[in-house]
């Protein structure tokens, strides 16, 4: 079975954090493409070992990314 997961990918601390918006799993890794194989990994254990009514509670029909803008007081 193949499924298509949405990835987000920032620098936090020096090393790269991937996440998978749909499943709420992530992973790091030193480079970008370290830190996908990770989550690729990551979400193929949780993909075999989560129950099915596991895998449906965190999937939604639909998904959206976007951005905002506000205004703020540095501290």
């Amino acid at each position: 079975m193949k499924a298509k997961f949405t990835v987000i990918l920032r620098v936090e601390e020096g090393l790269v954090v991937a996440m998978s918006p749909e499943l709420d799993i992530a992973s790091q890794g030193a480079t970008p493409d370290e830190a996908l194989a990770n989550l690729k990994e990551a979400v193929g254990l949780f993909l075999e070992t989560a129950s099915p009514a596991e895998i449906e509670g965190r999937l939604s029909a639909e998904s959206w990314i976007t951005q905002f803008e506000t205004e703020y007081a540095p501290a």
